[in-house]
């Protein structure tokens, strides 16, 4: 038996404003690689390692040719440097990236602890939370975690 969908509360948005939704969407996919690339060469670099290629690609689960070319990618638009026989580092735009980024994800993962959700999972899905969510929506985050339990 095929599931029905559930039914529509509210009428449909205006094509303008719904179509916002799914531009502001576009937009948060595609930066997202970019923040979790920068931020594990943060974490990794914060820990006393370098940030080398291989350990890159072990802790996001990808190949090295995979990390290689988005080392690329991040290289062209400024965000890190690389020297030869060392590992990755970040300039100073890509720590502004970082820093941003962590902020969120610290954010959310609060917001996910407080209402209840394991360690663990709040960590895992702060991950892909944290780059589609607005500012309104992590001020709000931000007010429920500071308020008094």
């Amino acid at each position: 038996m095929p599931r029905r969908a559930v039914p529509r509360k509210d009428p449909l948005p205006d094509a303008d404003i719904h179509s916002e939704g799914f531009r502001q969407m576009r937009q948060a996919r595609r930066g997202a690689l970019i923040e979790d690339y920068v931020e594990l060469i943060a974490d990794l670099i914060e820990d006393g390692n370098e940030a080398r290629q291989v350990d890159i690609a072990a802790r996001l689960g990808v190949a090295q040719p995979t990390v290689a070319k988005m080392l690329a990618r991040l290289a062209a638009e400024g965000l890190v440097s690389r020297k030869p026989y060392r590992g990755v580092f970040l300039t100073a735009a890509g720590e502004a990236v970082a820093l941003e980024s962590r902020a969120r994800h610290q954010t959310v993962e609060a917001f996910l602890r407080c209402l209840g959700v394991s360690p663990e999972t709040a960590r895992i899905d702060a991950e892909g939370i944290e780059h589609h969510v607005s500012a309104e929506t992590l001020d709000a985050f931000r007010t429920f975690i500071a308020r008094p339990r």
